[in-house]
């Protein structure tokens, strides 16, 4: 059965175990090995990761910077569902993986690949994102999960390959916790992160202060959106890479955005993550502020709904499903006037919303004054208050 497969478009970022798996695919499935690797806004160096790919087998390497394409069509998609997981996560990783499970289609197609590959454990729920969109985009796809597969029961297993067949890893030791970056935050999980008791330790976290180390003055900051959509900052227009990339450092230096939680897992166990996500943490509020102004009451109770079940399509790992793509479609028409700007005070941990303004705003001081106004006759509310306690009086006489 794994002599079938002829060539296999493998997920590659150069480290211990996306290196092993270059060399076991060749040696278990006799195929060639196509390396793709995803800049995601990760931070990692690749330099030198087409020689360490070549050196371990691969027959082609191909780098593609996805950064762009992944704020504009999947963080900024997020922050205008005002997507959050169980009431805290904000789906940083689960955002990045179908934009990575996509282009690795793209290449699988371009290369006439027969398999892809990935080095996501058979417990958690990268398998399944990768896997779904997969199967969403190229249905008759075969899927290599090595994780599921091969004998190896840990790292040290995995070393212990690397050093016998002469495979270049840097790796020595079992790291104390598991580290994903990408440009939206940065999660941290298992090892020392698995007892939910103890405390994230401080050293762990690389794109915030603590806020009681934070800067010990507050910042004022004017946040700009377009139908929904950030574009600006203090009245600078910015690209959507730039812009996210400046509201992570602005954050930090104001210790926000992190995030302790534990989450249930779509494979049904329950996971601690600890988070850092400045950026869009910041954006979520504002974008909140702006829409109090903009948009009416019911269809933001309609999507605050649909807000729910978007974040569970991302997390579970549903983003090219029939269905999300009917939410995003209903999303976007819920952001038709949320344009305009929101004025934000971020200090020590804290993004504070001080000032809203918008071209197409519903709010009306005129209405909101309790001062003397001619639009609103205040008797008329003792009918609307008695209609409304109808019912309620009738049970009341029930009762009696």
């Amino acid at each position: 059965m794994k002599r079938e497969v002829k060539k296999v478009v493998l997920a590659y970022s150069g480290g211990l175990d996306t290196s092993v798996m270059l060399h076991w695919l060749r040696a278990n499935y006799g195929c060639e090995v196509i390396c793709f690797c995803a800049d995601v806004g990760q931070g990692e160096e690749l330099a030198g990761l087409h020689e360490k790919a070549r050196r371990t087998g691969a027959a082609k390497l191909y780098i593609e910077d996805l950064r762009a394409e992944f704020v504009r069509d999947f963080v900024w998609m997020a922050v205008k569902a005002n997507a959050v997981y169980e009431g805290v996560y904000l789906l940083g990783t689960s955002l990045a993986r179908p934009v990575i499970a996509k282009k690795q289609i793209e290449i699988a197609r371009r290369e006439g690949a027969d398999a892809v590959a990935h080095g996501a454990t058979g417990k958690g729920n990268d398998q399944v994102r990768f896997e779904l969109t997969y199967y969403a985009l190229e249905p008759e796809i075969k899927v290599i999960a090595p994780w599921r597969e091969w004998e190896f029961k840990g790292r040290s297993d995995l070393i212990a390959y690397a050093q016998e067949h002469g495979i270049p890893v840097t790796a020595t030791v079992e790291k104390p916790y598991s580290m994903d970056r990408n440009l939206m935050h940065i999660s941290y999980e298992g090892g020392i992160l698995e007892d939910p008791w103890a405390e994230p330790p401080a050293e762990i976290f690389q794109l915030t202060k603590a806020p009681e180390e934070a800067r010990p003055e507050p910042e004022y900051i004017e946040l700009e959106f377009e139908r929904g959509v950030p574009i600006g900052i203090n009245g600078q227009r910015m690209d959507p890479v730039a812009l996210l990339e400046h509201l992570n450092r602005v954050g930090g230096e104001h210790g926000i955005g992190r995030v302790d939680l534990v989450e249930n897992r779509f494979v049904g166990m329950k996971s601690r993550g600890v988070y850092e996500t400045p950026g869009v943490t910041i954006l979520h509020v504002a974008h909140r502020a702006l829409e109090s102004i903009t948009m009416d009451r019911e269809v933001m109770r309609l999507r605050d709904a649909l807000s729910l079940k978007f974040a569970e399509l991302v997390y579970y790992g549903f983003w090219f499903s029939p269905e999300m793509e009917v939410l995003r479609r209903t999303i976007d028409e819920t952001q038709a006037n949320v344009t305009g700007e929101v004025r934000l005070k971020l200090y020590r941990g804290n993004a504070i919303v001080v000032g809203r303004r918008a071209p197409r705003s519903l709010y009306s001081e005129k209405l909101a004054t309790f001062e003397a106004d001619q639009i609103y006759d205040q008797r008329d509310a003792e009918g609307f208050i008695k209609l409304n306690a109808l019912r309620l009086r009738t049970l009341a006489r029930l009762r009696d």
